[in-house]
């Protein structure tokens, strides 16, 4: 029975059929940002190109397009080339990656930090390296957390747990029917990108130590966008000495591209040596670690950006929610605007692009639940209330037009 006796043609077009079918099938944007005008971009389509406006980037603050961050990557293309030539070990350590890990552990008060090639990586490669080394680790995850923690958390192989989103009973709960001498990780967010709410950090660290496990902090959503130097929603909150290991992103609050952990000096050098996703992976482009070097330096002192973002936030909250728009209500930057149907999702993000020159990312199942597709707003410094008024005008249309349901 050989190759030929299987249809595998056939196997491909189903899995592909069923995700048109639920409306989830991905259309990606092909677009061209426009330095020094972002949000503008260029969109190419078989039909020619437009401009459009982006309202959907995580490069939160424009970090991205920020002159020091550009000049900062030109100058170490013109010094040392493109890329890194190797693994960490193998090469593929520069001085700008010391550097910037210094500068990484400094900004989290921690010893240590180690880059990896995304925040996606760090994660699954963390967890799951944790899980193996402590043994018999229980890990106890927020239902909510991103699919790089969960993807890590399987891979470690070990016992887990979920809790109930953000709810600090039911969390107490599990930790007290595990055994206390069973090594123990407490696993969560910080800023939840979906729906946009905050976990209170300062008090599960503190349920965590009261039951000896320690603490491991998703702050992707956050690193560069909150706290007096970029530090988070722990630095914000004046926690970071409880939390135990912390992780980023070098992709979206400072604009670029990696991912990163900071804790002890021990922790950091365990994972550094045992975790594969970082051992055999070559590293962060030299050009790419300038960039976020800039960046990362520049928002430790600069605080402009950080105040624009917040503010250009809940201008458009209040904007959607004056319109009788569904827009979910939160703290945090996110402006989730509800759908609740994936084809609908689909056809909304359509009709902004085609008629109106808005681009919006429709946000489906698996990234949410179903039932509760969603347009994910991200305004940043640079959107003007001229573009917010547009905005609202053509979802007001567009809404009008599908019949969605409004607000109450």
């Amino acid at each position: 029975m050989g190759q030929d006796a299987i249809d595998y043609k056939r196997k491909l077009a189903e899995a592909l059929r069923a995700v048109k079918d639920e409306g989830r099938y991905r259309v990606f944007a092909d677009i061209v940002r426009h330095r020094g005008s972002f949000p503008r971009a260029t969109f190419h389509t078989p039909e020619g190109k437009r401009d459009i406006v982006v309202w959907c980037s995580n490069d939160y603050l424009g970090m991205g397009q920020h002159p020091a961050v550009v000049e900062a990557m030109h100058r170490a293309i013109e010094e040392v080339g493109a890329g890194s030539g190797g693994t960490r070990n193998i090469s593929g350590t520069t001085h700008y990656h010391v550097e910037l890990e210094r500068e990484l552990a400094d900004l989290h008060q921690k010893e240590a930090a180690l880059l990896f090639t995304s925040g996606y990586a760090a994660n699954d490669a963390t967890l799951s390296t944790l899980a193996r080394i402590l043994g018999d680790c229980v890990i106890i995850s927020d239902e909510m957390n991103h699919a790089s923690m969960i993807e890590g958390i399987k891979r470690g192989g070990g016992p887990k747990r979920l809790w109930r989103h953000n709810d600090l009973a039911h969390l107490e709960e599990l930790l007290s029917e595990i055994d206390p001498a069973q090594p123990k990780i407490v696993a969560f967010e910080s800023v939840y990108s979906m729906d946009g709410d905050i976990a209170p950090i300062g008090a599960i660290c503190d349920l965590a130590r009261k039951y000896g496990a320690l603490t491991y902090l998703d702050e992707v959503h956050a690193v560069g966008l909150y706290g007096p130097r970029g530090g988070g929603i722990a630095e914000r909150d004046d926690v970071l000495e409880k939390v135990d290991i912390i992780e980023g992103t070098l992709a979206k609050g400072f604009g670029v591209m990696g991912g990163y952990i900071a804790a002890s000096a021990d922790l950091v050098d365990v994972v550094r040596s045992y975790a594969p996703g970082f051992i055999f992976s070559t590293s962060l482009a030299p050009v790419l670690v300038a960039g976020v070097l800039a960046a990362v330096r520049h928002l430790k002192a600069s605080d402009a950006e950080r105040e624009r973002h917040q503010e250009r936030a809940a201008t458009l909250r209040q904007m959607l929610a004056d319109a009788g728009l569904p827009v979910m209500m939160c703290e945090s930057h996110i402006v989730p605007v509800m759908v609740g149907d994936p084809v609908t999702c689909k056809q909304v993000s359509d009709d902004l692009l085609r008629d109106f020159g808005i681009y919006v990312q429709p946000i489906n199942y698996p990234t949410v639940p179903r039932g509760t597709e969603r347009l994910r707003f991200t305004p940043c410094p640079v959107h003007t209330d001229e573009m917010m008024r547009d905005l609202v005008e053509a979802l007001d249309q567009v809404w009008t037009r599908r019949k969605i349901r409004r607000a109450a």
